[in-house]
């Protein structure tokens, strides 16, 4: 099989992750007779240096007729000044609303060998954490009205959060979805009790409950979420909540498994076009040491394989791989600990690739 892929190293980190995901891509189509061909384009703060703008035309008309979009970090020291009207952030934003990638997948999941990663105690972590957090990613209050004003002399301004009913159902039936293929229990955050939008969301949610007669479905306020995630993970399983508070979840719950360098996500919408990238930043002050975590965007590599491409078997082996690699015992920098054996991002590329050939 023949797959064209659009690649966005973009900034600090990024290239470097990339390029030994990239390794790992070829290393599956050699083992499994694919042809992964890339098209590499900019974004972020690489772009508006170049281009003046972060999201140059083509890079996104080449997004849209590729099968699948692989990202690196985006953003620096060197464009964060958060009154700019051109921020690299909104290469992200506009990449989601022009492709129509609605849904974020993240899961937060505490591998067996990084338990004592964790910051949670080990009473809580013991039996690992696995959770999947499907965020909405299109609506809210990032793509709401704003604007600012002067009133009464004073200066002020305003974000609007806003949902409706289709999008709050094609999001919901994801979660429902994905919770039929986990442990059929679906958490739904809202702020019901103060929010208008939650109170559509929650009612939204609770009609379509009755079309998953097996799954669970329990509702949690955002604030009593974030509480309930360091108290008792393990009560999770998959939570389908709004963009802004699966921003601030998501976040959360990949700290609670011991390192933020070890989760990939992936933005899907209605075909198999999907946009993969870690969750981690850009991380500018790493970048360019050979330190940096690669695993992250390896397995959201993994992810892209699995649902832009329906290659499930080839993304377990990506997965079985990375598991293999910390069962050696080796680490980088972001999850090293005392006993195990220290790796830099190339290094850790070359572990898991080899792997990956002696695997079946």
């Amino acid at each position: 099989m023949k797959y064209n892929i659009a690649v966005i190293p973009g900034d600090g980190i990024g290239p470097e992750v990339i390029e030994e995901t990239i390794k790992i891509l070829k290393v599956i189509g050699e083992k499994f007779d694919h042809r992964f061909d890339y098209e590499y384009l900019l974004a972020g703060g690489c772009a508006i240096d170049k281009y003046g703008t972060p999201l140059p035309q083509e890079t996104l008309d080449v997004c849209k007729r590729s099968d699948a979009v692989l990202l690196g970090a985006v953003g620096g020291p060197k464009w964060d000044d958060p009154t700019a009207k051109i921020r690299p952030e909104q290469a992200l934003l506009g990449l989601r609303g022009a492709l129509n990638l609605y849904c974020n997948l993240r899961p937060a999941v505490l591998y067996a060998p990084l338990k004592d990663e964790s910051p949670l105690k080990d009473s809580i972590v013991k039996d690992g954490i696995d959770i999947c957090i499907v965020r909405e990613l299109t609506g809210g209050i990032y793509f709401g009205d704003r604007g600012s004003e002067v009133i009464d002399g004073i200066k002020s301004a305003y974000d609007t959060e806003r949902y409706n009913v289709n999008e709050i159902t094609r999001i919901a039936k994801i979660g429902f979805e994905t919770a039929m293929k986990r442990k059929k229990k679906l958490t739904s955050v809202d702020k019901a009790n103060i929010l208008e939008s939650s109170r559509l969301w929650r009612s939204v949610v609770n009609k379509m409950a009755k079309e998953y007669p097996e799954v669970e479905v329990n509702h949690l306020y955002v604030d009593n979420t974030a509480m309930q995630l360091v108290k008792d993970p393990n009560q999770f399983d998959v939570i389908v909540t709004s963009n802004i508070f699966g921003d601030i979840l998501s976040d959360e719950a990949s700290m609670v498994t011991g390192s933020i360098g070890m989760l990939p996500s992936a933005s899907l919408g209605e075909g198999t076009l999907g946009m993969y990238e870690p969750i981690h930043g850009s991380a500018p002050d790493i970048a360019g040491k050979g330190i940096a975590n690669p695993l992250a965007t390896i397995l959201s590599a993994a992810m892209m394989l699995r649902y832009s491409f329906s290659l499930e078997e080839e993304a377990k082996s990506i997965e079985k791989a990375v598991l293999e690699v910390l069962e050696e015992g080796y680490r980088t920098g972001d999850i090293m600990t005392s006993g195990k054996k220290l790796t830099g991002t190339v290094e850790m590329g070359k572990l898991v690739c080899k792997k990956l050939q002696e695997g079946k």
